[in-house]
């Protein structure tokens, strides 16, 4: 289970930094992220580190590769939480950013184990999504 200080502060920074982007507010985004990217060191590897922190700070990582090693971080504590929901939702997240940089056997593989990981969540359009890019990846050959 997420700190619930914790999961406040990543929440609001997450809603601060969809308004200073929304009004290209480049300055503040790049104050808030930081703020958030702190969070995160701080908190990792510590009882408060939590998966949703690192998929928050990589969904705001305008690098794309390193957007995914964030994914990828996240991937890992989902993993050893055993959270289906964010097992399934960061590895379509990191997919959709692999076939934006040409990565198209990894995100394959991501959408597989993200659709393993979805038949044990209860959100039905996020299953659907998996299912839909991965079907039009494996037919594209």
């Amino acid at each position: 289970m997420m700190n619930t200080k914790v999961y406040k502060a990543v929440h609001d920074l997450a809603e601060e930094l969809m308004a200073a982007a929304n009004r290209n507010d480049t300055k503040k985004f790049e104050l808030l992220y930081a703020q958030l990217k702190a969070i995160c060191i701080e908190n990792e590897n510590t009882s408060k580190d939590h998966p949703v922190q690192w998929e928050t700070l990589a969904d705001f990582t305008e690098e794309l590769e390193e957007a995914i090693e964030g994914y990828e971080k996240a991937l890992k504590k989902s993993i050893a939480i055993n959270s289906k929901d964010h097992m399934s939702s960061v590895a379509f997240s990191m997919a959709t950013l692999q076939l934006e940089l040409g990565q198209k056997e990894a995100a394959i593989k991501n959408l597989q184990d993200a659709k393993i990981s979805a038949n044990k969540i209860s959100d039905k359009e996020l299953k659907a999504e998996i299912h839909d890019l991965l079907e039009s990846l494996v037919e594209e050959g």
